[in-house]
């Protein structure tokens, strides 16, 4: 029994990272996608005003009351499958819950549909580093800018997790620059303490 539990979480992770390669892969060449749960949805069927309030609705609560804001979100989907925010919204639900394998697909989703935002991207990426797969992440990361180069929120994503795997690039001095300049008070003093002291970077705390 205990060999069959041992094969069977080794299954799972082998399942989850090919599920995030996949994600990460159609993030690359913008084809492709993560393991749908949905059905195709034809023009007639969608509501897309409806869509966008439910999802309003559920971006209100969604710190306070997750449950409600799934409830809500999935609301939504069903008004409308293409509603890219309220995939979005979904997948930081799962990732929230450590549900890797649904925030890769709901992420995944929401970056076909939505090509001009970097979120989904930095939050695809996101779920690849809570995975452990950290050069997927980066390069995830590096998508997202790739759309929005100055997007803040990625920059001190992408900054943190080469700082602390030691991947630092050529650029890496250049965004700690920009986040101690324009970040909250904890990524700025984050910033300045890395630029102060590059050779502890690996040891420094993190915001």
């Amino acid at each position: 029994m205990t060999i069959l539990i041992c094969h069977t979480r080794k299954l799972g992770a082998v399942v989850l990272v090919l599920v995030l390669a996949s994600a990460l892969a159609a993030c690359h060449n913008g084809s492709g996608r993560a393991g749908s749960p949905y059905s195709p949805m034809t023009e007639a069927d969608r509501d897309a005003n409806l869509a966008q309030t439910l999802t309003q609705e559920a971006a209100a609560v969604i710190d306070s009351n997750p449950d409600k804001a799934e409830h809500l979100l999935r609301e939504a989907l069903t008004a409308d499958l293409y509603h890219g925010a309220a995939h979005n919204n979904l997948g930081t639900i799962y990732l929230s819950r450590g549900d890797l394998y649904a925030a890769a697909s709901e992420f995944e989703w929401a970056r076909k549909l939505m090509p001009g935002s970097p979120d989904p991207r930095m939050n695809l990426a996101l779920t690849l580093e809570k995975a452990g797969r950290t050069d997927d992440a980066i390069k995830a990361y590096q998508t997202a800018l790739d759309v929005q180069a100055e997007h803040l929120p990625t920059v001190q994503a992408l900054t943190r997790l080469q700082v602390r795997s030691g991947k630092a690039d050529e650029q890496t001095r250049e965004r700690l620059e920009m986040i101690a300049m324009r970040g909250d008070p904890a990524w700025r003093d984050w910033a300045r303490l890395q630029l102060l002291a590059p050779q502890t970077r690996h040891q420094s705390a993190t915001p």
